[in-house]
């Protein structure tokens, strides 16, 4: 009970920033992950590069719905804490994990089954091709340890508990590290497994941040009563986690739609461009992902005083919040325009001065020119915290559509029609423009008609 009281008495600044922290640090390390990740499949083939790029997408889709329905399990157990309604909150957390394995499951079905069906659609090289259904094996077909584990994170962090989901993070990602280069290049007492030895890091650092989520939720915590052993499917509450979290899982879908539309676009120009954007995707991880960090300890403590109808510190967690991450997103705009050439670098085989030379010539450009819609990205972030922290998803489901699917790929392949390669990547801050007008528009509604008078009726009770 004491991190419930937390969230709806403590000083909100303080509040924030100590369970955003280590929410942020975990993802910082996951982003480092991802970008030594790369790095080593990049030394390893070129081609290794641009599948681990052609899988993305599915690797986002599995983060969309794991993450979109444990952002709707987080916002449902904050809700139903600040009202004071335990057992649904209860309820909720094991909802959570029972949707958390049956995802698990249709991933495991996508991954063994499908992977070749959707490499194939880009035409790539036999060499990429065959790359990328090894990597897409285990990296997708296994998510259900990953699953498990964004939703434990989500549960507890539900409750005001940030330390072991921070941990788990940790502990996955840095045995992903170790374990990368012993593997990819056959070190020590492993075989070289090339790309699969990749795929195999990432799955057993997930397995073990797995394990330490689970042991979080079932034996550490206390706000939250979970018993799998008398767990029954409830209807409604199935439709309360999707009312928020479905929204968020199409928001996030749409990242993989993006993502694979743009690798079509760019193919066409070069297997180069495909890996440039690949790198972006990689580099911005250091950017989006404290940001992602700071939002995930600003949700639930939206989510709670929400419920408890308390609009001046629902409006104050949100101000302090959207000005944390534009600073983020304003430093991370100064490091993609001062050195772009040195963060690509890290991504090419120095010894093969061709491929840097275009990787350079490529890469520059992108890099400028997508890190100029940073600033509108923390805006659009923020808001979408704060439209599922009120079970508004729907909400950020419409901006996320209209940014990514509405203006992104429209935008990207006439001027990539019209005036070559370089003009493509200007869709990313045009999306972001289109994107923060929408945002501010549906804002202004929500705090019009509703947001404004929360707590009108509990004072007028007092």
């Amino acid at each position: 009970m004491e991190q419930q009281n937390k969230m709806g008495t403590a000083p909100m600044g303080p509040l924030i920033f100590s369970m955003a922290l280590p929410a942020m640090i975990s993802m910082i390390i996951n982003a480092l992950y991802n970008i030594v990740d790369s790095i080593f499949v990049a030394k390893y083939s070129q081609d290794a590069l641009a599948a681990v790029s052609l899988v993305y997408p599915l690797q986002m889709l599995v983060v969309a719905i794991g993450v979109g329905t444990g952002v709707g399990v987080n916002s449902l157990i904050a809700r139903r804490l600040g009202e004071k309604r335990q057992k649904h909150a209860d309820s909720a957390a094991e909802h959570g994990v029972a949707l958390a394995v049956v995802g698990g499951i249709a991933f495991f079905i996508l991954g063994w089954g499908f992977s070749g069906v959707f490499v194939g659609a880009f035409g790539a090289s036999e060499a990429v091709s065959t790359f990328a259904v090894q990597y897409s094996h285990l990296a997708v077909g296994m998510s259900i340890f990953v699953m498990i584990s964004m939703m434990c994170e989500k549960i507890q962090q539900s409750g005001g508990n940030m330390i072991i989901p921070m941990c788990q993070g940790l502990t996955g990602a840095i045995i992903n590290i170790i374990l990368d280069p012993l593997m990819i290049f056959g070190i020590g007492p492993f075989p070289e497994m090339g790309i699969r030895g990749a795929a195999l890091a990432t799955v057993i650092g997930q397995i073990f941040g797995m394990l330490l989520g689970l042991w979080g939720v079932f034996r550490r915590q206390k706000v939250l009563n979970v018993n799998m052993r008398e767990f029954k499917w409830r209807g409604q509450t199935i439709k309360d986690i999707y009312r928020v979290g479905l929204p968020g899982i199409v928001m996030q879908s749409v990242v993989s739609v993006m993502t694979a539309g743009m690798n079509g676009i760019l193919i066409a120009f070069s297997q180069t461009a495909v890996n440039v954007l690949g790198v972006y995707f990689k580099l911005q991880t250091f950017v989006f992902m404290p940001v992602f960090g700071l939002n995930q300890g600003a949700l639930p403590v939206m989510g709670y005083n929400y419920g408890a109808r308390n609009r001046k510190r629902l409006m104050g967690a949100y101000k302090i919040t959207l000005t944390a991450a534009v600073v983020i997103m304003g430093l991370g705009l100064v490091l993609f325009q001062l050195l772009p050439e040195q963060m690509l670098m890290l991504f090419v085989d120095k010894s093969d001065a061709a491929a840097a030379q275009e990787m350079i010539e490529v890469g520059v450009p992108a890099l400028k020119t997508i890190s100029l819609s940073f600033l509108g990205a923390a805006f659009g972030i923020i808001n979408s915290t704060l439209f599922q922290a009120t079970a508004r998803g729907m909400n950020s489901l419409i901006v996320s559509v209209c940014r990514q699917l509405v203006v992104i790929l429209p935008a990207a392949w006439i001027l990539g029609q019209q005036f070559g390669l370089n003009a493509v990547w200007y869709s990313f801050p045009i999306a972001e423009i289109a994107a923060f007008f929408i945002s501010y528009i549906l804002l202004w509604r929500e705090y019009r008609t509703e947001l404004r008078f929360l707590g009108i009726e509990r004072e007028a009770k007092a």
